[in-house]
């Protein structure tokens, strides 16, 4: 069974993707915030039979609780979030661009240095980091995440030719105008008649996306089923911009 550790899975495209991963009886080994409260973990498991939370937090404490477990990870969905504040960028207070950069680069940074060195061990592995397409076009007041998103896809570009010949893919998801309630909430976007036209007059398909339809893709990758795939980007953008 292929173990593939999701982070923030309560988040982003992590709703979309666990279950398609427990459909096709994958192992999602599961991070969340909400995972520090151990009835909040439990009932996680709960609710998603086959997937296994976990409690820590950072990377090193994820890596430790890996390693307790004894748990090999043959692939991580790097599904890293932060709230968008948009505003001009001379109004953007340094504080929230580095803590930015601390949930969007840092984190996935760090939790890959403590990861691949087993997978390169075993010549084995598979990384999804779910960035963002707003680098296709850059829209006002969304510097921050289009810039920190954008330096996360790099990196894992630079990732791809380092590990490539160790066995280990490593490609990203590139999501705009994808439901999610940290991004583009239901309440607004989806439920409010005004929110569904400012999207349709925006995204060709004329909606937001499904996290399903990114949980797709993310299934695929992970898979093991195009091995010789790495190092690529894939916009899911509804055909924006």
């Amino acid at each position: 069974m292929t173990n593939v550790l999701i982070t923030h899975v309560n988040q982003y495209t992590g709703p979309g993707t666990l279950p398609v991963l427990l459909r096709q009886k994958m192992h999602p080994i599961c991070h969340d915030l909400s995972f520090e409260d151990e009835n909040a973990a439990l009932s996680f498991e709960q609710a998603n039979p086959g997937a296994t939370a976990l409690r820590a937090q950072t990377p090193e404490a994820l890596w430790a609780e890996l390693k307790e477990r004894q748990v090999a990870i043959d692939a991580v969905v790097s599904n890293d979030v932060f709230p968008n504040t948009p505003c001009p960028i001379e109004d953007v207070a340094i504080d929230t661009l580095r803590a930015s950069f601390e949930a969007l680069m840092l984190f996935p940074f760090n939790l890959t240095q403590l990861l691949v060195p087993a997978m390169k061990q075993r010549k084995k592995g598979c990384f999804v980091f779910v960035t963002s397409a707003r680098y296709l076009q850059p829209e006002f007041g969304f510097s921050v995440a289009t810039s920190i998103r954008a330096g996360t896809t790099s990196f894992a570009l630079a990732l791809a030719r380092e590990v490539a010949s160790f066995g280990i893919q490593v490609n990203v998801l590139a999501p705009n105008y994808l439901y999610s309630e940290a991004y583009y909430p239901r309440a607004r976007f989806i439920d409010d008649p005004k929110g569904r036209k400012e999207i349709s007059d925006i995204v060709p398909m004329g909606r937001l996306g499904d996290s399903e339809e990114a949980g797709e893709i993310v299934a695929f990758l992970v898979s093991g089923r195009s091995t010789f795939m790495t190092g690529q980007v894939i916009n899911l953008t509804g055909g924006w911009p």
